[in-house]
């Protein structure tokens, strides 16, 4: 896979939102306003000193999107060195074979690169920590979880588990 090629293909964040003038992107933006990191995460985004490259597969109808977007905004914003673009995944599901879940291409997919566009790492759909919820099958957990993450509540965790694999 061509990273590099598929990366300079992408969109900025801007050009991505400016096509959407709907309750999507206002709840993209909303989410996004309400991301507070504590110290140490935000210490460990701004010392990040390498360029890393994200290469995301995102649709703004998806509620993961929607809710998974403002985190790498957020890392971007922070630290000048994060740098994204964004892929439809319409279209680009051949790229995407590599990181199907359960058989199946789930979005968002965020490919983590290096500065030489090497990957070292992916997220994908949900933050571990809501994945392990739900896994575990408790029906209770579940409904709670899964509204507080829709609520933006576990943006933080998509945050702290790219800054992690950044760290590998």
């Amino acid at each position: 896979m061509m990273f590099q090629q598929l990366f300079e293909s992408g969109m900025s964040f801007e050009v991505f939102a400016r096509d959407y003038h709907d309750a999507n992107i206002e709840r993209l933006f909303e989410v996004y306003s309400r991301i507070e990191l504590d110290k140490e995460i935000a210490n460990r985004i701004k010392s990040i000193s390498n360029t890393i490259y994200i290469l995301v597969f995102a649709e703004l109808w998806d509620p993961d999107c929607i809710i998974n977007l403002p985190a790498i905004k957020k890392l971007s914003d922070i630290n000048s060195n994060i740098v994204f673009k964004i892929l439809p995944k319409d279209g680009n599901e051949k790229y995407m074979e590599d990181y199907k879940l359960g058989g199946k291409v789930k979005i968002p997919t965020f490919v983590i690169l290096d500065s030489e566009f090497k990957e070292i790492g992916v997220f994908i759909e949900t933050p571990k920590v809501v994945k392990d919820v739900i896994n575990r099958g408790n029906n209770v957990e579940n409904i709670v979880v899964k509204r507080k993450y829709h609520k933006g509540e576990y943006v933080k965790d998509t945050i702290k588990e790219i800054v992690d694999t950044i760290y590998k």
